[in-house]
């Protein structure tokens, strides 16, 4: 069966997007876990936003590396200068935004703030005269039990609603500890250890959507196959290595491009 999102969600964020037949380029983008304490992977994105080409780019969830509800925007500089961003990209090409495992109270109001479409999770897009099947990737890691039995957990009404009723400094500060949790556990792990996509139940999702290629992130590691696309996380800061990408999709298909393409000339 198909993951599906909370009621409420559900009615006011698209299961299926077909693009207009002006459309020639489009991009995404998943995994940049944007924060204050990144400043070069965020200054490489806001760069890329301000840069790119593309009649549409969609973000499939984890832009943000925590969100703790819409109404950070009025006090979090940080956030409220990457919408900025995004506004200002959403002026001249249509944005499509996905929650991610770590962004998924993305809401409403930072879908207005920056004139974006929201994305369920899973989504299916259509362009070029084809059909893919979009997704952050988590729900589809099966294997990852403990993760799924905390995700079936967050992503209830119940408790998103419980949550977003608290103070914003209190869920900052219980959103500080899980990332410091979550880091010391990631930093016991290579990428080549993470858990990846159930190829079952993917291809299940595929022929329940009508729809060959899956295009998803969430495991950090990029890859192309006949049935799928691994989209890039990012992380640029010192000492490196240097890790991002955009995934293309135009007539001709899919490729792949570093940040050097998106830079001013």
């Amino acid at each position: 069966m198909m993951t599906e999102l909370p009621a409420q969600t559900q009615r006011q964020w698209r299961t299926q997007w077909r693009l207009p037949a002006s459309v020639q380029r489009v991009e995404w983008v998943s995994d940049v876990h944007l924060c204050a304490d990144m400043p070069h992977t965020a200054a490489a994105f806001t760069r890329y936003l301000a840069h790119t080409r593309a009649d549409v780019v969609c973000l499939l969830g984890d832009l943000f590396e925590a969100w703790v509800g819409d109404d950070a925007l009025e006090q979090r500089p940080f956030e409220r200068d990457i919408v900025h961003a995004l506004a200002r990209l959403a002026q001249r090409a249509q944005l499509g935004v996905m929650c991610g495992n770590r962004d998924f109270l993305l809401g409403d109001g930072f879908l207005t703030a920056c004139g974006a479409v929201g994305l369920a999770d899973p989504c299916c897009i259509e362009a070029f005269g084809d059909r893919v099947l979009a997704t952050h990737g988590d729900a589809l890691c099966l294997a990852d039990h403990a993760y799924q039995q905390v995700r079936k957990v967050v992503r209830s009404p119940a408790w998103q609603a419980a949550f977003l009723a608290r103070p914003l400094p209190e869920r900052l500060a219980l959103a500080q500890q899980l990332r410091a949790q979550s880091q010391a556990e990631q930093a016991k792990l290579t990428p080549q250890d993470y858990a990846d996509v159930d190829p079952t139940e993917a291809a299940v999702w595929l022929r329940q959507a009508g729809c060959v290629r899956l295009i998803h992130g969430h495991t950090h590691r990029p890859a192309s196959s006949d049935w799928r696309e691994v989209l890039s996380d990012w992380d640029l800061e010192p000492p490196g290595p240097a890790r991002a990408s955009v995934l293309r999709w135009t007539a001709q298909g899919f490729s792949r491009h570093t940040l050097d393409e998106f830079s001013p000339v």
